[in-house]
């Protein structure tokens, strides 16, 4: 009954968050209590060399996605959605997207998955003093200019996929801080791009290009500041049944890092969290800045523009996925069904028969590149000695191992190395849906307590939707931190695990082994073209 009263009266906040596999909607009530959902599969192309989805494909998954959710609401309570207490958008993080003064998108979009734009990253780079990863916007422009690409002349405004979304739906060229700190840098301390980086790259491309590059970004805005209304066409494209009414409010649009820091409540310093899907991803809120700059580790910022240092991966659970699914065909073929989650369950629960260090198998998640190890292409291997223990067990926790592989090489350097000081992690996203086994892991790979809240299923869509509500209910002077704290956390259930020493030792053999073993992937990329 208090979730259809909230529908009516539209004291509810939206957030859909556009994944790499799955376009997901989470609708909360007043408390940020899921109340209904709706999803869409999708999945990216690989043309012309470039990791792409069309604007048919967001267009019709995002359609699809509210379609869906308007269907549970239905469903569930009987009601027809026709307004929401507010909306937030949320997507893979950076990319390109260029557009021109007729607001045509000038070439497809380009996603955080592609690393074409890796030597403009390494020359910004050295020009900034400041690591620019190849998926970040401001490598994927300095590239394009580079290459003399024919658009860049007419590029009048460059954004990401969640900040296209909202100015499709609101006509406000906006994004959240979390988000603009990957487009390009920004200072922690006035919350906006950093200036002297703009005046050195403005510098760089003086005369190849007819524009100044903080001209073409989007606004930078704070998590709880007003980010536009639904505009009608806006809400006629969101729902073309006509139910939804105009004028809802939407908030800052923020990339699934800001939303992965908001759903496991780790926006504060000394605090962090590790999202495992088809990437992965740590964030850690520093206490201060580096002592140098890190080429696999991203300085970003949480929604409220604190600095954080990142760690991201391109792989994590795609090859995992293929191996379960290539089980399920052999138990089909044997006459056996099998849901897909208790296949993911059985296997999974398996592996923690294996030797802790998996007895000498070593596989590579590589379905595509990874800057932070140098392997440039995809080239998912599996490789042994003639004596390794090769068993069901152990090829499972290698391969859940391989999934945080590449992260452990670059959260070694922070805690190690830096001394970054951790009071809680925590974990969310497909990896950790199976009770205990990826949590347990991952608490050995990094050598720290590992969390995993209820809400974890829910992922960044749920987060996009609290700080929806974040920016229509907080008070006056409530910061995000304390919204987080007191009034969505407070008393939420979790579960943490502490590290076993076994199973770190055994994590520390692994990863011996599997940064010993690279130069075998990059021989591949070599091998087979």
């Amino acid at each position: 009954m208090e979730a259809s009263k909230a529908i009516e009266l539209g004291r509810t906040a939206l957030g859909i968050e556009f994944g790499s596999t799955r376009i997901k909607a989470v609708l909360v009530d007043e408390d940020n209590t899921p109340i209904a959902s709706g999803s869409h599969d999708w999945e990216n192309r690989h043309i012309g060399n470039i990791w792409s989805y069309s604007l048919e494909d967001i267009h019709e998954g995002l359609r699809d996605t509210y379609a869906s959710l308007a269907k549970d609401v239905k469903e569930k309570y009987g009601l027809t959605l026709t307004t929401l207490g507010a909306i937030g958008f949320s997507a893979m993080m950076h990319g390109y997207m260029v557009f021109d003064k007729n607001d045509r998108l000038l070439v497809p979009f380009r996603t955080w998955r592609n690393n074409t734009a890796a030597y403009a990253g390494e020359r910004l780079t050295e020009l900034f003093g400041y690591h620019i990863p190849a998926r970040w916007s401001i490598a994927h422009l300095y590239q394009a200019i580079l290459d003399g690409e024919e658009h860049v002349k007419d590029i009048v405004f460059q954004t990401t996929l969640e900040g296209y979304v909202h100015w499709m739906l609101t006509g406000k060229k906006v994004i959240g801080i979390g988000e603009a700190s990957g487009m390009f840098p920004v200072d922690p301390r006035t919350k906006q791009y950093d200036p002297v980086m703009l005046r050195k790259f403005n510098e760089l491309v003086k005369g190849k290009v007819p524009f100044r590059v903080e001209d073409i970004l989007p606004e930078i805005l704070l998590a709880g500041e007003d980010a536009g209304r639904l505009t009608p066409e806006g809400a006629k494209f969101l729902d073309p049944t006509g139910n939804l009414k105009p004028g809802i409010p939407l908030c800052p649009p923020e990339g699934d890092a800001g939303t992965g820091m908001v759903a496991t409540n780790s926006v504060k310093k000394r605090t962090g969290n590790v999202s495992a899907g088809t990437s992965v991803f740590a964030m850690i809120v520093l206490e201060k800045e580096l002592s140098k700059p890190y080429p696999e580790i991203d300085l970003v910022t949480t929604p409220v523009g604190d600095l954080v240092g990142m760690v991201h991966c391109n792989n994590c659970t795609s090859d995992l996925n293929g191996w379960v699914n290539l089980f399920g065909e052999f138990a089909e073929l044997a006459g056996v069904e099998i849901p897909k989650w208790k296949l993911y369950d059985m296997l999974y629960f398996a592996s923690e028969e294996g030797d802790k260090d998996c007895g000498g198998l070593l596989p590579y998640n590589y379905v595509s590149n990874e800057n932070i190890t140098h392997v440039e292409h995809g080239r998912p291997l599996f490789v042994r000695k003639a004596d390794s223990r090769f068993n069901l067990a152990n090829f499972m926790r290698s391969h859940l191992y391989s999934a945080f592989g590449t992260l452990k090489v670059g959260c070694d350097i922070m805690l190690k190395e830096e001394g970054v000081k951790l009071d809680r992690i925590t974990g969310h996203g497909g990896l950790f849906k199976t009770e205990r086994v990826g949590q347990s892991y991952l608490a050995a790979a990094i050598n720290a307590p590992v969390t995993v809240m209820k809400t974890a299923g829910e992922g960044g869509a749920w987060g996009m939707a609290v700080l929806a509500n974040y920016m229509i209910r907080k008070t006056k002077d409530e910061s995000l931190e304390d919204y987080l704290e007191n009034r969505v956390f407070a008393g939420q259930e979790g579960v943490t695990l502490a590290p076993d020493p076994a199973d770190v030792a055994g994590f520390e053999a692994f990863a011996e082994r599997y940064v010993a073993g690279l130069p075998i992937v990059r021989e591949a990329v070599q091998s087979l073209k």
